[in-house]
């Protein structure tokens, strides 16, 4: 593992677990020091050990809680004193089926946790005193390729996720050039979060991907530890498609 990371200071929301975790690993293991966020200590508590002693704070919350927003970033300050990137990674999909059936709190509350809580991160990370990237800085925004072409029972969620690339592009052209702003948008990844997409089926959803597998949290990772980096410096306001040519194929998720 290269050291492009070191001495840059991220912050990872929802990274318990699968893809933000993963994030959160593959970006100490470049030398980062990483906040990161999930809704429960628990969880929280019980991956920290798995890090190296001093690269890693965590603060419990949800997501969409201005509060909880207010207080990672207060921590970040205090202990690691500058922010460099911000990886907005988590969110929702509590619903299956129909756009017509959709109940409609459930879909403001996946556009509360999914949209406007990256938008409220965002701002928050641009305004807070003494940690406004100060230094230049790079937001990732974790996307889905079911932004891209519809995906029966989850239309809602990609409604979410195509938002989020439009705010994506949007931030990156008000927000340059002392901040970089790109998307990630992985097709199924083998998580808790996807299971209902391939669970009991894995070998029949590969055969529709180029790769012929599913996606790995690990797969994600690296698309992202390569956007925080100098490598990707001229790049800004672009999705980056991680779906083992799913798209390309004609697929869906």
């Amino acid at each position: 593992m290269n050291h492009r990371l070191s001495g840059k200071v991220a912050i990872v929301t929802g990274a318990s677990r699968g893809i933000g975790l993963a994030i959160a690993q593959r970006l100490v293991a470049e030398d980062a020091r990483v906040c990161i966020t999930a809704r429960n200590p628990e969880p929280l508590a019980e991956v920290i050990g798995s890090f190296p002693k001093g690269a890693i704070l965590t603060v419990a919350g949800k997501v969409d809680d201005p509060y909880h927003q207010a207080d990672v970033l207060a921590v970040v300050k205090r202990e690691f004193g500058r922010l460099d990137i911000l990886v907005n990674n988590a969110g929702i999909n509590p619903v299956f089926g129909p756009l017509v059936d959709i109940d409609l709190d459930a879909a403001r509350k996946i556009l509360e946790v999914n949209l406007l809580s990256t938008l409220q991160w965002t701002k928050i990370a641009c305004r807070h005193e003494g940690l406004d990237f100060s230094n230049g800085g790079v937001i990732i925004n974790l996307s889905s390729v079911t932004a891209q072409t519809p995906a029966p029972g989850i239309g809602f969620y990609g409604i979410s996720k195509a938002a989020i690339e439009q705010l994506t592009r949007s931030l990156a052209v008000e927000l340059g050039p002392k901040i970089r702003v790109n998307a990630v948008a992985p097709a199924v990844v083998k998580t808790q979060f996807a299971r209902a997409l391939y669970e009991g089926k894995e070998d029949e959803v590969a055969a529709h991907y180029p790769l012929q597998r599913l996606g790995t949290p690990e797969d994600v990772a690296s698309v992202v530890a390569f956007l925080a980096s100098s490598d990707a410096a001229w790049i800004t306001g672009q999705v980056f498609n991680v779906d083992g040519g799913l798209l390309v194929a004609g697929g869906t998720a």
